[in-house]
């Protein structure tokens, strides 16, 4: 039957003319892969070039714009095209880009340049404001904004400033670099020349300061955005983050009964994910093909891992991947083991994610809630056909939680062919990435989900997390 649907789906796309869209599409992707890499790098005329020649055709892929627009701002900046920066920031900012405490900042750095002092200042506190308690990101706003205080003759605010970013984040490379500057006395300097160009000078498509002139502390103060991107802040990550408790449930089910579907990849996924978040620093519970009764000992151990962690400084992460059901507005995992004849078969013999996985995470002190669900294949009782809704529902977000789906509520995604599902294939894939943030890491799993299924499989994130995570530093 696979087969037979892929060679359906493969004539349906011959006799629609689909393969120019789909192409057209794996151009962006790459041209946008290839941009992300340029940026790190520091290369920002070519992350110009590149977003920009996707920008301008009319039949690009549009959910890339809000990073499009993103990086094409930042990227404008350190060219010193600072009008250019800021359409492309508020651009970002209409379209939602979730992180906006970095837009502010670096609409705060182009009016300075500008010389919009008072449009800067009120910049600045929205990128504040937008951080909320992400003590790292604060923090760096807060040395950079010492800067500003500095260059404006306000001493005592820049000292403020410094002082708050320590008592946020004291091993932050950013803030040893401003202090450096502000020791320095302030010089007279004539109207305008604040308005010469980027700190950071790109030669041949290289970062690189000026021959026979030595890099000045404020020339890395200026690049700190995009440097928290990059590997260049690994070391800072890793010791910001090295006494953070991590606990991981992971489960796997495909051993089911044939009424009900065998699946192939479940357990395959699992036992990887398993040894990617080890790698990660967490401490592991895997499960496969579990029964009802071990998938509530499994949760009983997890849970009480999370309430003797440290508070705020624990993170929980639930996996699964396997059969799951909506039935009620609830979202229920499969075991092995149930036996689904009628509605309220799935009551009493699945596992609800709501009420028992999530709820127990936000009675903890994990600081951080994950859930990823890679279940939402098709409705494995056809006998609740009436009853049971297609897919998976979106879940209530409870305090802290990141919830992640494979594919959007309501709808279904496949099992797959090779080793992996295409969902944790690409987690997977992501997870080995180091500095990436959680919402970088789900975001890049959507962009290749949906490349690589051409356009079918839309992946699903909703957060209302506070702070920062990373998977993975090094």
């Amino acid at each position: 039957m696979m087969k037979r649907w892929h060679v359906y789906v493969l004539l349906i796309m011959i006799t629609t003319g689909s393969f120019p869209a789909i192409a057209q599409k794996d151009k962006d992707f790459q041209a946008y892969e290839e941009g992300i890499a340029r940026f790190k790098a520091g290369d920002y005329a070519t992350v110009v070039d590149l977003f920009s020649s996707i920008l301008n055709n009319p039949d690009h892929n549009k959910r890339l714009n809000e990073d499009l627009y993103y990086y094409r701002g930042q990227s404008y900046y350190h060219q010193g095209e600072y009008r250019s920066a800021l359409a492309d920031l508020d651009e970002s900012l209409v379209l939602d880009h979730y992180n906006k405490a970095v837009i502010h900042w670096y609409k705060a750095r182009c009016l300075d340049k500008i010389d919009k002092k008072s449009e800067a200042a009120r910049s600045y506190e929205e990128a504040l404001t937008a951080a909320g308690s992400n003590k790292k990101v604060a923090a760096q706003i807060l040395a950079d904004r010492a800067g500003f205080h500095t260059r404006e003759g306000n001493s005592t605010a820049a000292q403020e400033d410094l002082d708050k970013a320590t008592s946020l984040d004291p091993n932050n490379p950013a803030i040893a670099q401003a202090k450096a500057s502000n020791t320095k006395p302030a010089t007279n300097r004539a109207a305008g020349e604040e308005k010469k160009g980027p700190q950071v000078i790109v030669q041949n498509n290289q970062k690189t300061p000026p021959q026979n002139k030595p890099a000045q502390p404020q020339q890395a103060a200026e690049q700190a955005p995009a440097q928290s991107e990059a590997v260049k802040m690994i070391p800072a990550l890793t010791e910001a983050y090295k006494d953070e408790k991590r606990y991981a449930l992971v489960i796997g089910n495909s051993n089911y009964a044939k009424e009900v579907g065998i699946l192939k990849n479940p357990v395959n996924d699992a036992t990887d994910v398993a040894t990617e978040l080890r790698k990660s620093n967490f401490e592991v519970q895997l499960l496969t093909n579990a029964t009802y009764v071990q998938l509530r000992e499994a949760m009983r151990k997890f849970h009480e891992k999370l309430t003797t962690g440290p508070r705020d400084q624990t993170v929980g992460l639930f996996y699964y991947a396997g059969h799951g059901v909506q039935y009620q507005d609830e979202n229920y995992l499969v075991p092995v083991d149930a036996n689904v004849q009628f509605e309220d078969d799935i009551v009493r013999m699945c596992f609800p994610v709501q009420r028992m996985v999530l709820a127990n995470m936000e009675r903890s002190n994990s600081r951080m809630n994950i859930v990823i669900l890679d279940a939402c294949r098709n409705n494995p009782f056809p006998a609740t056909s009436r009853s049971v809704g297609s897919g998976l529902a979106e879940m209530k977000r409870a305090r802290g939680s990141f919830i992640a789906f494979a594919t959007a509520p309501g709808s279904v995604a496949s099992d797959g062919d090779g080793r992996n599902g295409l969902y944790t294939q690409e987690f997977l894939k992501a997870l080995r990435k180091p500095g990436l943030t959680i919402e970088q890491v789900f975001k890049e799993v959507r962009m290749n989900v949906l490349r690589l299924s051409g356009d079918r499989q839309y992946t699903w994130d909703s957060s209302n997390i506070i702070g920062e995570f990373y998977f993975k530093f090094q």
